[in-house]
């Protein structure tokens, strides 16, 4: 787990202030204290104070490092609803729709993260991925050097039985279903710069497909290769191969058969896949049958970090996805 070492041990030199709203949950309190106790973050839970505190005290859980902000009788929601009207009323929300939303943690949640209050966001645990990705849109809203907020996993590869050791960004394994190819080079553009700040190495971008080079001729292919290509101008100094097969992506020999021209010459730590479908089943291939670690659903794209959890996740992921939205938030530019 050495790439994940290194997020958590960047995490604790610059703490950053992290938001969760899920705080009737076990799993977020217990990731929460530990959070605050090994100094990677400064922990604020929104939520039912006296339902909060009632479980903390069940589950014997510490406290005393952790904001806690009810909604209900904040100081700040008065304000908060004013941004959230004055954000959302061009899409019909009237001021009386605002009031009651900001009493929903994770609306709550998100605009502390959108007027400087709090450095990032976690939620899932409980909330559903739709939920969690409209907000963070909505609110925080997307990156202006970007179109769309995609999604990557970061997957750990650390068993001895494993021919690959080290960290690989996979992307969008969770929310752009058919990507067009303008769409795509965005995704892979995002996932460059998530490969940069969390793996902390230069990005290698595959752009996978079922075709190495043109070795094969479809629209699907072409689709890649139109994606490449603008990934190419958009950062010419970024190394990418497309259209180009995993086992190229991954493998210095294959890489050597099947493209001599390669840029990533088979050393590749992002991976991005032509749609939904294969993402999807490429992820969850590689942590069932390879055993690799995989934690995400993580967004990218937005102006300031909101990450989505699994709703099976253990405190320990929930951990893990607080570590990254303190990296992530390290690099934003103010």
């Amino acid at each position: 787990m050495q790439a994940l070492h290194r997020i958590i041990e960047q995490a604790c030199t610059t703490p950053k202030k992290i938001v969760l709203c899920e705080g009737e949950d076990p799993r977020v309190l217990q990731a929460a204290a530990r959070a605050s106790q090994e100094g990677i973050a400064d922990i604020t839970v929104v939520g039912d104070r006296a339902k909060i505190h009632a479980l903390a005290s069940d589950q014997g859980i510490d406290l005393s490092r952790i904001e806690l902000l009810d909604p209900v009788n904040s100081e700040y929601t008065a304000d908060f609803a004013q941004e959230l009207f004055a954000l959302r009323q061009a899409k019909g929300m009237t001021l009386e729709e605002a009031v009651a939303r900001v009493l929903d943690p994770l609306c709550y949640a998100n605009l502390m993260v959108r007027l400087g209050y709090a450095d990032g966001s976690v939620a899932g645990a409980v909330r559903t991925t739709a939920d969690v990705v409209r907000n963070a849109i909505q609110i925080i809203g997307v990156k202006p050097t970007f179109k769309l907020v995609s999604s990557f996993f970061l997957m750990m590869f650390c068993e001895p039985f494993q021919s690959f050791t080290g960290g690989l960004i996979f992307s969008d394994c969770a929310l752009v279903v058919d990507p067009t190819a303008e769409e795509l080079s965005e995704i892979a553009m995002a996932a460059a710069d998530s490969a940069r700040h969390l793996l902390m190495e230069e990005p290698r971008v595959a752009m996978l497909s079922f075709s190495t080079s043109g070795s094969a001729h479809h629209a699907s292919v072409d689709k890649v290769v139109a994606a490449t290509k603008r990934v190419k101008e958009l950062r010419p100094g970024l190394a990418i191969d497309g259209d180009i097969q995993l086992d190229a992506a991954l493998v210095a020999e294959i890489a050597q058969r099947k493209l001599k021209e390669s840029a990533v010459k088979g050393r590749a730590n992002v991976l991005i896949f032509p749609n939904l479908d294969a993402g999807n089943i490429g992820y969850k291939m590689a942590e069932r049958v390879g055993g690799a670690v995989a934690i995400g659903p993580l967004l990218q794209g937005l102006k300031k970090p909101a990450n989505d959890l699994s709703r099976g996740c253990s405190a320990e992921d929930i951990f893990n996805v607080i570590a990254v939205t303190v990296v992530q938030a390290q690099t934003v530019h103010h």
